[in-house]
């Protein structure tokens, strides 16, 4: 479905892409891993649309490389930012309403009807109880669901996710864990960029290690457990 080839991101001087190649396949989680400054964030923005970079972004066989962030949301890619972006003065309903995409031409999501508010409320319960209420007085990990949700009333066929979990109490973490898996239950694909090794672990088809730019692993849950010394190069603090 993804594939990304060869792609170079730079801020300013700083070369922060430096020739990344990554593949995402249908109905598959794949974990973007790595310290903080590796370069996973700028990926995401780069495949989005949110920062000018070089290379290949194929979709479906489409090159989206250099189309605009509506244009390649519209082809059926969702981003959840890092920073949540909820709209703070409408309610929990109302931001959901924000992320339709009405008339959108890409394919539905393989193998899964259209997402509607009910099932978000099922997702996340909290949200259907405060479903009326404005989004910015709720708790950070409510705003997190809201994202998440939010998102998926876009339809995507594929959905990029910035670090679901940081600052998260542990039953929140394991609400957004149940979420992921619901997506692949539904066909929908992640590329997660996660802090959290042992989510990582337990959620994802494949991970993805980023150190310097670059992908300096790639391999799965189990092939990672079996490389200490990778995790200790490339992850551990």
């Amino acid at each position: 479905m993804l594939v990304v080839e060869d792609l170079h991101a730079f801020y300013g001087k700083s070369h922060v892409l430096q020739g990344v190649h990554l593949q995402v396949s249908q109905g598959e989680i794949v974990a973007l891993l790595g310290r903080n400054g590796s370069g996973r964030s700028t990926l995401v923005k780069s495949i989005i649309g949110m920062v000018q970079a070089h290379g290949s972004v194929r979709w479906q066989g489409r090159e989206i490389l250099g189309l605009k962030t509506y244009q390649i949301a519209q082809a059926g890619l969702g981003y959840v930012p890092e920073n949540r972006d909820i709209f703070p003065s409408l309610t929990v309903h109302q931001n959901l309403m924000m992320g339709e995409k009405p008339g959108r031409s890409a394919p539905a999501a393989p193998q899964a009807l259209k997402w509607t508010h009910e099932d978000m409320y099922q997702l996340f319960p909290p949200l259907k109880a405060r479903q009326d209420t404005e989004a910015g007085v709720l708790s950070g990990g409510e705003q997190q669901m809201l994202t998440l949700c939010r998102t998926l009333m876009g339809q995507p066929s594929l959905i990029m996710i910035d670090e679901p979990t940081e600052g998260l109490a542990p039953r929140i973490v394991a609400q957004v864990a149940e979420f992921l898996q619901a997506l692949r239950r539904r066909g929908i694909s992640v590329l997660l960029v996660e802090q959290k090794l042992t989510i990582a672990l337990e959620v994802a088809s494949r991970c993805v290690v980023m150190g310097h730019g670059q992908c300096v692993f790639e391999g799965t849950p189990e092939e990672l457990r079996a490389r200490p010394d990778v995790r200790r190069e490339w992850l551990e603090v």
